[in-house]
């Protein structure tokens, strides 16, 4: 599969998830589930984005303002991260931590649309469609493998899933 689809198909998978942010509540627990989701999607996309489809660009651009774009994506992978870190500290889903989300959501559909036109433009320019086909296969094989790793039970589950007498039986 092209790479260029591949990514489109994640930012539209991300972009669903943001959307259902705005209509909740502060102190709806759904925001956490929601920071959660996106925070995976979006880790492993900015990851995987990075390793295989930014590196051959930045290698490969010619102009300088196709350079610029490439690091620009890159600035916006920086600020999207830090903004996923706000997240983790462990708070209440209340009126900051909704408005943290926003903001992480506001900024990645920002960098969506700005990738999508430049950065897209530039991949199509210096790759050719087998080359944008073997990036997909390997972002694929990435992704496959990024998710068999992480296949451990969520926290919730694993407490979910004991009992006071399996507790104790535990810490003898």
């Amino acid at each position: 599969m092209n790479v260029l689809d591949t990514i489109k198909q994640e930012h539209r998978e991300v972009g669903a998830l943001i959307d259902q942010v705005e209509p909740c509540e502060p102190g709806d627990d759904r925001l956490y589930d929601l920071a959660r989701e996106i925070e995976e999607k979006l880790s492993m996309h900015l990851a995987i984005e990075e390793r295989l489809f930014y590196a051959k660009l930045r290698d490969m651009a010619e102009e300088q303002d196709e350079r610029v774009d490439v690091f620009e994506a890159y600035t916006e992978h920086a600020a999207a991260k830090s903004l996923m870190e706000m997240l983790k500290r462990g708070r209440k889903p209340d009126e900051k931590f909704k408005a943290e989300l926003m903001v992480l959501g506001e900024n990645v559909k920002h960098h969506v649309a700005e990738e999508e036109s430049k950065v897209f433009a530039i991949a199509r320019e210096y790759c050719d469609p087998e080359e944008l086909d073997a990036i997909g296969e390997a972002w694929a094989r990435a992704k496959a493998r990024a998710t068999n790793g992480s296949k451990k039970p969520s926290r919730k589950k694993a407490i979910r899933g004991t009992t006071p007498a399996s507790r104790a039986r535990t810490r003898r």
